[in-house]
């Protein structure tokens, strides 16, 4: 047998946990993404997906998405590069610009490309890369290409960056990036203090704010604007499958750094561009957030309600302080059937286990929607007390040393 043949079958990670009845991944969904969506025929609450602003089924939206067919056609079919560089690219480069405050945006094709042909381009062999170690995957894969030197600091440890920063070269290139609201653990950067350490080591700044357009700051314009600090991060990036219900992604910057990558990102450069019925959506998805300044307001509202309730049940969520909330439960095995035993009562979840977190860290993350309603929230409540209870969940994690402090029973 080859010696690649061995590899892949050696990779039975995924058949054992589908023999026991409890494989949550590749879900089917058969109808759009919604608040409600239905799955093997079965009408089930969706509290596992990333349209914060709840916009995907939006009548506004779906209707740009039909007129930019009808009027550009279904692609592109080239990079931005060489043919693939439509009108409403640049139209929605300019909206972008303008919303998080930049000179120029520049979109690429998803926003894990938007951060492996950033990262992977700014810097170069002799200059720096600095991440917190909670930071997305692209932007580890991202900097992977850069052949950069890349350290790493403890989650929002100010102090251990200042430590890694004051031991660089002050000649250097030397490039923080961060996520705005961490993907898993739900908090947010430090980023007033991140700004003070860059300004003083002369370091420049840039932001993941996949999750935190049309989440933080006036209007949804994300984590610098949260803090008042747009002017002081250098590059803002973002993605179109989370607020703005399309695919894409972009990053915001003066327009030298702009300049550069567009003649640089080869992952720009040999990326087909994003169909132009994908930039009518995020335009048009745009409009809506700005127009409707309630629907983040109601996303808050949802927020504070389910982890408040969740709080006081005793659950442990971390450090939690966004739509994104993880419920820890510190076993792979246990979050599996969590996540088997809401399906099951109609509540969709996403489970995180090792390798992604450790495996005592392990969660099912709950992601909240402006368009969720009290009557759903109050529903996946239930279902979650109930089967925690059912899965003796408290009294396993006691086990483990993890106190919880419960205001009722």
């Amino acid at each position: 047998m080859r010696a690649l043949d061995k590899k892949m079958k050696a990779y039975t990670a995924s058949d054992e946990v589908k023999a026991l009845g409890i494989y949550p991944y590749f879900r089917v969904v058969g109808s759009g993404q919604d608040t409600e969506v239905m799955i093997e025929g079965k009408k089930v609450l969706m509290f596992g997906s990333n349209s914060y602003m709840g916009l995907n089924n939006h009548p506004e939206v779906k209707a740009a998405s039909k007129a930019a067919i009808d009027k550009y056609g279904t692609g592109c079919s080239g990079s931005r590069f060489l043919n693939g560089t439509s009108v409403i690219h640049i139209e929605l480069e300019e909206k972008l610009a303008d919303y998080v405050g930049k000179e120029a945006a520049l979109v690429y094709s998803t926003g894990f490309q938007t951060n492996l042909g950033v990262v992977g381009t700014i810097t170069g062999r002799h200059d720096y890369i600095i991440l917190d170690e909670l930071n997305h995957a692209s932007i580890i894969e991202g900097s992977r290409l850069s052949f950069s030197k890349v350290l790493k600091y403890r989650h929002n440890d100010m102090d251990e960056l200042e430590e890694v920063l004051k031991k660089l070269p002050m000649d250097k290139i030397k490039l923080i990036v961060v996520d705005g609201v961490f993907s898993m653990e739900g908090d947010i950067v430090k980023l007033p203090r991140l700004v003070e350490l860059a300004e003083k080591y002369d370091a420049a700044i840039m932001v993941d704010d996949a999750h935190s357009l049309g989440v933080l700051g006036v209007t949804g314009k994300g984590t610098a604007d949260h803090f008042g600090l747009t002017n002081k991060v250098d590059m803002i990036m973002g993605t179109f499958s989370k607020s703005l219900a399309s695919l894409g992604g972009f990053v915001a910057a003066n327009n030298d750094v702009i300049k550069f990558l567009k003649h640089h990102s080869r992952a720009l450069i040999f990326s087909a561009s994003i169909p132009p019925s994908s930039a009518a959506t995020a335009i048009a998805a745009l409009d809506i957030i700005i127009r409707e300044p309630e629907r983040i307001v109601n996303l808050w509202k949802n927020t504070h309600y389910m982890i408040d309730s969740l709080k006081a049940s005793g659950f442990d969520l971390g450090i939690t302080e966004t739509p994104i909330i993880p419920i820890y439960v510190r076993d792979n095995m246990k979050t599996f059937m969590f996540t088997k035993r809401l399906f099951d009562e109609g509540i969709f979840v996403n489970p995180v286990v090792s390798p992604a977190v450790k495996s005592d860290s392990s969660l099912i993350r709950i992601s909240i929607m402006a368009t969720h309603t009290k009557e759903h929230i109050d529903k996946a409540l239930e279902k979650i007390n109930m089967i925690a209870k059912e899965l003796e969940l408290f009294e396993f994690q006691e086990s483990l040393g993890v106190s919880h402090h419960h205001s009722k029973e």
